[in-house]
């Protein structure tokens, strides 16, 4: 059939099975927001008020639900403001597909009105993007670009659509969603290494990160790890990947992961990371990493295996095939001596909570868990409310933590929180603090719009609390532009003014009573959670160094 290039964009996201977009309009896209219009009982565009919060939450969509996140914007600003989205998805290799119009061909180049070289732009940032220059090759480029997006590691892919490209007519057929380019195969001799000197370890470790996710292997690292006798560990995006009440499970690794997981990855005399790319959040000083251990890396992308950490036995292939190769070649092993020593980090971890100032970050956590679901997707934004919620919330399904990790982007939340709730349809939870709402409250009217049942938790110390707490340990307490006290709205009267519900809590008992309520009212409440500002986030590893140097207790520098 005939098709106009604004309508091949709309049918095509259709065919691909998309069922929701997020965007805002402008004069480059208003042909394709006539065909959405046109085509709304097929697909659900999503208002936001901000592009930069529209690509976060395509983004959040992607993480809660598996599939690929849609986003739209007009060229110029509209463009240009979701870089910092598509980074976001890139660095922690979410499947994106972001949509841009531009001026029409004829006007390229001349500095037009709200032109900019946006393809150039994402470049480093993009697994892939386009230039439609051919209204005959748009049909092809927007099956291509899912394709692209979904296969091996995931990523953003952008399409720039010239506006007169969109008015050219050519020929559409639906074909269905792209399927995923074949799966990498391992190397038979890499998997032989790999089985080899699993068989030989006393003490293994399994270090999990986003991968896990994309493969959806999540069977496959408990079936190894309980039949080599393994304990887990998780990078910050590997959250939620393995349940928190699984026993070998012991919670994140690294600058402020939980005690027992970090020591016992560097105890160990056997790691094996899958689908992570040892962040240096995870490693410190990476000539010290690991340094007694044999280092297996199993990963899609050969570009992370050895960049970061030199790995003794690289695996690099997808790990639905992998993982199940190495599983079926293991022998089945215990290590009783092993267990008994992570045992005693566990419980030397217990010990090693620090005195509160006030309203404990862990008692919110646990409040928190007591009520939602285990259906319910808890979003972040970046700071010390993240990781306390990395800590200390309990998981028992993927897909349910949604964060920034690789980029650490502050204003990612409400964005992120309200894609993830329209694709879980489940009453979702974001967990922010002052600083980082301070970036995105103004998405709060999308959410009041939409009618999304979304709790907003604002861990309000009145200041950038982790910068704070490096200000305090490295920089002498001179706290440097970090008091926002004297600018710090008041959140009730901000929810009511946007259409939302307020209510402050200064005692766990008085947050429970919230939290409960905002959970189960179906709409969307902000509660104004105040904690001291001098609360840290223990333990932590100083940037660069090691083990050796974590902090566990307030006072040591």
């Amino acid at each position: 059939m005939k098709l106009k290039g604004a309508e091949i964009v709309v049918e095509s996201l259709i065919d691909q099975g998309v069922t929701d977009i997020f965007g805002y309009p402008g004069g480059t896209v208003l042909d394709i927001y006539d065909a959405l219009y046109a085509r709304s009982d097929r697909i659900n565009h999503v208002l936001v008020s901000h592009e930069q919060h529209a690509a976060h939450a395509a983004d959040g969509y992607a993480r809660a639900t598996g599939k690929v996140g849609v986003v739209l914007a007009t060229s110029g600003p509209g463009a240009t403001n979701l870089v910092t989205g598509i980074a976001t998805a890139m660095l922690d290799s979410i499947p994106v597909v972001a949509i841009t119009g531009n001026v029409g061909r004829p006007m390229v180049g001349k500095d037009s009105f709200q032109e900019v070289d946006i393809t150039g732009i994402t470049l480093p940032i993009t697994k892939h993007n386009y230039f439609v220059n051919d209204i005959d090759e748009l049909p092809a480029i927007m099956r291509e670009a899912f394709k692209i997006a979904k296969s091996d590691r995931p990523g953003p892919v952008l399409i720039d659509i010239p506006k007169d490209i969109q008015n050219m007519v050519t020929d559409f057929e639906p074909q269905g969603p792209s399927r995923p380019y074949d799966r990498i195969q391992p190397q038979e001799n890499r998997i032989a290494e790999a089985i080899a000197a699993i068989n030989k370890a006393e003490k293994p470790f399994i270090y999990i990160g986003g991968g896990i996710n994309a493969a959806e292997a999540y069977d496959d690292v408990v079936k190894l790890a309980d039949k080599i006798d393994a304990v887990i560990g998780s990078s910050l995006m590997g959250i939620s990947c393995i349940p928190n009440e699984n026993p070998r499970y012991l919670g994140m690794v690294g600058m402020h992961g939980q005690y027992a997981s970090t020591i016992a990855q560097d105890d160990a005399d056997l790691v094996i990371a899958i689908g992570t790319r040892f962040s240096d959040r995870v490693t410190g000083k990476t000539s010290e990493f690991c340094k007694e251990a044999t280092i297996i890396h199993m990963d899609v992308d050969f570009a992370e295996i050895s960049k970061n950490v030199t790995a003794d036995i690289g695996v690099r292939g997808d790990l639905r095939v992998s993982l199940p190769r190495v599983i079926s070649g293991v022998e089945k092993k215990e290590h009783p001596e092993w267990r008994a020593h992570v045992d005693a980090l566990v419980e030397k971890e217990q010990s090693l909570h620090a005195e509160t100032l006030g309203v404990d970050p862990r008692d919110i956590m646990n409040v928190i868990n007591d009520i939602k679901s285990d259906d319910t997707v808890v979003a972040t934004d970046v700071g010390q409310h993240q990781m306390w919620a990395a800590q200390y919330l309990t998981f028992r399904k993927p897909r349910k933590f949604v964060t920034s990790g690789g980029l650490g982007t502050m204003g990612f939340g409400m964005g992120a929180a309200e894609g993830a709730c329209v694709g879980s349809k489940q009453p979702t939870v974001l967990i922010t603090g002052d600083g980082s709402f301070g970036m995105n409250l103004n998405e709060v009217m999308t959410s009041v719009l939409y009618k999304l049942p979304l709790t907003v938790v604002i861990m309000n110390n009145k200041v950038l609390g982790m910068v704070r707490q490096w200000q305090t340990l490295f920089y002498g307490e001179r706290y440097s532009n970090t008091v926002l006290e004297d600018r710090a709205p008041d959140y009730v009267k901000l929810a009511e003014a946007f259409g939302a519900t307020g209510v402050v809590t200064e005692t766990v008992e008085e947050f429970r009573e919230a939290f409960d309520k905002a959970y189960h009212s179906g709409g969307v409440t902000l509660i104004d959670c105040r904690i001291n500002k001098d609360e840290f986030v223990l333990p932590m590893i100083p940037a660069g160094k090691t083990v050796a140097d974590m902090v566990t207790e307030r006072g040591a520098k």
